[in-house]
């Protein structure tokens, strides 16, 4: 793909300065643009329209949650990528709620975040290690506490049916989370690429989320795959 746009959101300077310089020794990666609060943020990427923006979530005006779901809802085919050093489960699942496509912490080194960055753009949901082990972990909880009161041999058919998701869903569904993009969806059930965008797109409207971290989330809280 061509270079990925990128706004960055981030209130501390020599942040911003040295996330800049690794920037441009990335070819794959085109700053366009910075800023320093979250309103300036959500003005920023409505204007530009970048691929992604890196986000850190304690900004002065508004807050990285806040913003993210403005920008979200006002166009949601712009990434959002978490940055932040925050790892609290209310900062995580607030983060994902407002629609992130990803979440990585500022221990990450560049190309880890580089990484990120591409895959966010590709449309792959991104959750640092840390990060997914806390999501992971929560979702165990919440599974075994929902478990006690319900038939265990039911759990699972009961998931899939009340979703309607095809068995091919369920396929491409498994692979989501296995945190493949479309292309290689594509090429692991050999299906064009437009078929693999399709039932990715029919799977998001199903459950209900707007993005494929969201999916991912979801299909194991469930029981899906």
């Amino acid at each position: 793909m061509d270079s990925v746009k990128v706004l960055l959101v981030e209130d501390h300077t020599m942040v911003r300065l040295g996330l800049s310089l690794v920037f441009d020794n990335c070819e794959d990666i085109n700053l366009i643009g910075e800023a320093d609060n979250g309103k300036k943020g959500v003005e920023l990427a409505l204007k530009l329209n970048p691929n992604v923006v890196l986000m850190d979530i304690g900004l002065p005006e508004m807050d990285g949650i806040q913003a993210t779901a403005l920008i979200k809802k006002s166009n949601p085919n712009i990434k959002v990528l978490i940055f932040t050093s925050r790892e609290s489960e209310d900062d995580v699942f607030d983060s994902l709620s407002a629609g992130a496509d990803g979440y990585i912490m500022k221990g990450a080194n560049e190309e880890q975040m580089i990484t990120a960055i591409k895959a966010v753009a590709e449309g792959t949901a991104w959750l640092d290690p840390a990060i997914a082990r806390l999501v992971l972990s929560n979702v165990k909880r919440q599974t075994t506490t929902s478990a006690s009161d319900t038939l265990p041999s039911s759990i699972n058919k009961n998931a899939k049916n009340t979703y309607g998701l095809t068995d091919r869903e369920i396929e491409v569904l498994a692979l989501i989370v296995e945190g493949l993009n479309n292309a290689q969806i594509a090429k692991r059930l050999v299906i064009t690429l437009s078929t693999a965008k399709a039932h990715v797109h029919s799977i998001l409207q199903k459950l209900y989320v707007t993005n494929r971290t969201q999916a991912t989330i979801q299909a194991v809280k469930e029981g899906l795959v």
